[in-house]
């Protein structure tokens, strides 16, 4: 795709995600457009040349809207998706809303981005739409691409930041230093944020090559919750008492305080984790070139903030 096609679209582009995503196509010199909600969210990014990034309100709910957007659009990436609310509305119905759109205006690529355990049969909720949202989109717009990666970490994640910080809270308690552990057994794939920008650039740029299909992408390792909440707490000078909670325990607490603001696991959550989040076949990234980034090799860059004396600690068990 040339540079001076029309610009990319950005469908949830100020999140985590779309901000390295948004940032990657800058450098590669195209043009931007981040549609948000509320485009505040996306205001971090840093600005290319003069007029090179725009940004726009829009709820991918809003079928007219959405379709304005894309008005003059040489690619779109739909990047939203939630795990509370009303999942269908966004992952199935807004889903199809940008394929549909996109087909309508003679957009020249779609990605969108999914998840590993996309599955319509799936016993999660959030599982089960992005496996309805996957089957809306080929439906409307045969040649999208299709994104599956397992757990996003980055500087700004909200995976190693949310569990080093539960870790290092809990060491600071007096007395009892207790981290629950939820399905300690199951196991991930951690894929870096960059590397997953990096392929979904690539396709929305290059549909000949990548449109129709459907990439898994994780990275180097596959850990288990436990493995992975022990390093983040070695790596942070940490020694917590690791209690694993029995699946009824897990599903009740889940169940019992998974509404509130700042609950550690909802019950759709709890749900996900009966199933390893691990790529089924070949790598994605392998069809890219690119060769992902383990989590040790990175994390340790932003987790030194959850050390008793920040970056002048060292990783030691404490």
């Amino acid at each position: 795709m040339s540079n001076d096609a029309g610009p990319v679209v950005l469908f949830g582009g100020g999140g985590f995600l779309g901000r390295v995503l948004a940032q990657d196509l800058l450098k590669q010199g195209h043009s931007v457009r981040i549609a948000q909600r509320n485009p505040k969210q996306a205001y971090a990014i840093r600005l290319g040349r003069l007029g090179q990034v725009q940004f726009v309100s829009c709820d991918i709910d809003d079928a007219d809207k959405v379709a304005r957007v894309l008005d003059g659009a040489s690619a779109a990436v739909n990047l939203v998706g939630i795990l509370k609310g009303d999942m269908k509305a966004t992952h199935v119905i807004g889903a199809g809303n940008v394929a549909e759109a996109a087909a309508r205006v003679g957009v020249g690529a779609l990605v969108h981005v999914s998840a590993l355990g996309a599955d319509p049969d799936s016993a999660s909720a959030y599982g089960a739409t992005k496996g309805e949202g996957e089957a809306a989109v080929r439906a409307a717009f045969p040649g999208a691409t299709i994104m599956r990666p397992s757990l996003i970490f980055g500087q700004d994640d909200q995976f190693t930041n949310r569990f080093a910080d539960m870790i290092s809270t809990a060491c600071s308690l007096p007395l009892v230093h207790v981290v629950p552990v939820v399905r300690g057994a199951t196991r991930f794939q951690p894929v870096h944020v960059n590397d997953v920008a990096r392929t979904i650039a690539m396709a929305a740029t290059d549909p000949v090559r990548f449109g129709g299909q459907t990439y898994e992408l994780g990275g180097p390792d596959i850990l288990s919750m436990r493995v992975i909440l022990e390093w983040l707490a070695q790596e942070i000078g940490r020694a917590p008492s690791f209690m694993p909670l029995p699946d009824p325990l897990a599903k009740l607490t889940a169940a019992l305080t998974g509404w509130a603001p700042g609950a550690p696991i909802t019950l759709d959550q709890f749900k996900m984790l009966l199933v390893d989040n691990v790529v089924s076949g070949a790598n994605g990234f392998e069809a890219f070139g690119i060769r992902p980034a383990p989590m040790a090799a990175i994390a340790p860059a932003w987790l030194t903030r959850y050390r008793r004396h920040g970056r002048f600690a060292k990783p030691a068990s404490a």
